[in-house]
């Protein structure tokens, strides 16, 4: 696993996985790795009640009937839609279902404007169609069709943003669960086994690009995947992502808890200046999830470990959220200078701590960007 810039879930977590296996006894639908108790337990993670052996950790932070639901949703014989707003979990979500229904969480159609037909059925292999002709030999299937042919889950990312022709290829998949092949004159029609399933997301940001059609919409279970707005959980969940980059980068550095009490409360106060913001032009481009959240942490840590003195300090913090949250020029600059001014200098003043040092570093990136 060393050797992989980003292992899968079920390379990463592949010891628990085994484990829980091991000594899974409860009932499993299809051909599933695991019952549907333990896939729970291993993405929220094991409690003191569970009395198990080991500690499993908490992989995804958010409420447990998210997640029940969408364990019974594959379950069933309907598609399973994630969406939410950008940054919430959705595609993590989606792989870790995946390696622990099947152990495998690769097979992903990745939906963009450019997206055909073929990206969830088949294609050809030319060379082998001119040599030999049509065949199943020289059929290329798509990760849907292998997953179908292998009865396991596949995945498809941005739903929304494949075109309706792309989109209501996939009723006749989830309907009826087979692919014709009319190109082919015998062994013609691709089967789906049982356990296969479709995890697909959806941005709801991108609403009214490509909307589903209602035919769609039936042979799919939607799970909302709200913001994370509770600061306990968001702390966690921003902690475990940056413990796992410190690992990754083999770096010894602390983050201080009053730092992250200071990134959390920037967001929390720049997501409450767009609610209230009367006009697009009046909000970051950002949508300040979690995950951008995550962002400008990491970058913080890795520029002081790079080039600070191996000590996350409030300056640092301050101009990677500059440097992450302003896209637009000069927007964006304006928006945060507004912030710095009406928000963070009253309460450096106020409450003292890293905040007067957060001001001045803020302050000096938008001098820098501007």
């Amino acid at each position: 696993m060393s050797d992989l810039l980003r292992a899968p879930a079920e390379i990463k977590y592949a010891e628990e996985l085994d484990w829980l296996e091991s000594i899974d006894d409860n009932p499993k639908p299809y051909s599933w790795r695991l019952s549907p108790k333990m896939i729970r337990l291993f993405i929220l993670g094991s409690e003191r009640a569970d009395g198990l052996d080991r500690e499993i950790s908490q992989k995804w932070f958010g409420d447990r009937a998210i997640v029940e639901r969408a364990i019974v949703t594959l379950a069933s014989d309907r598609g399973l839609l994630l969406i939410g707003d950008p940054g919430t979990g959705k595609s993590w979500l989606a792989e870790l279902l995946a390696a622990a229904v099947c152990r495998n969480s690769t097979l992903v159609v990745q939906g963009t404007a450019g997206t055909t037909e073929d990206h969830i059925k088949y294609s050809w292999n030319v060379s082998m169609v001119i040599a030999k002709g049509q065949s199943r030999e020289s059929m290329i299937p798509s990760p849907i069709m292998t997953a179908m042919e292998q009865g396991v889950i596949g995945r498809f990312e941005e739903l929304t943003r494949s075109t309706s022709d792309v989109q209501d290829a996939l009723i006749s998949i989830l309907s009826e669960k087979y692919i014709s092949v009319p190109e082919l004159d015998s062994d013609n029609i691709v089967f789906a086994k049982p356990g296969f399933s479709v995890i697909a997301t959806a941005n709801s940001r991108d609403r009214g690009v490509n909307d589903l059609s209602s035919a769609l919409k039936r042979r799919f279970n939607f799970v909302r995947i709200p913001v994370v707005t509770n600061k306990k959980s968001e702390a966690e969940i921003v902690r475990f992502r940056t413990e796992e980059l410190l690992r990754r980068h083999q770096i010894e550095l602390d983050v201080p808890p009053t730092l992250l009490d200071v990134l959390l409360q920037s967001f929390a106060d720049l997501r409450a200046s767009a609610a209230a913001a009367g006009s697009d032009d009046e909000k970051l481009e950002s949508a300040l999830s979690t995950a951008e959240q995550i962002g400008v942490l990491e970058d913080a840590v890795l520029h002081s470990n790079f080039f600070g003195q191996r000590t996350l300090t409030a300056r640092t913090l301050a101009s990677s959220l500059v440097g992450s949250l302003a896209r637009r020029e000069p927007e964006d600059l304006a928006i945060l200078n507004k912030y710095l001014h009406g928000v963070v200098e009253p309460r450096s003043k106020e409450e003292g701590g890293s905040w007067p040092e957060f001001l001045e570093g803020g302050r000096d990136a938008i001098a820098t960007l501007s």
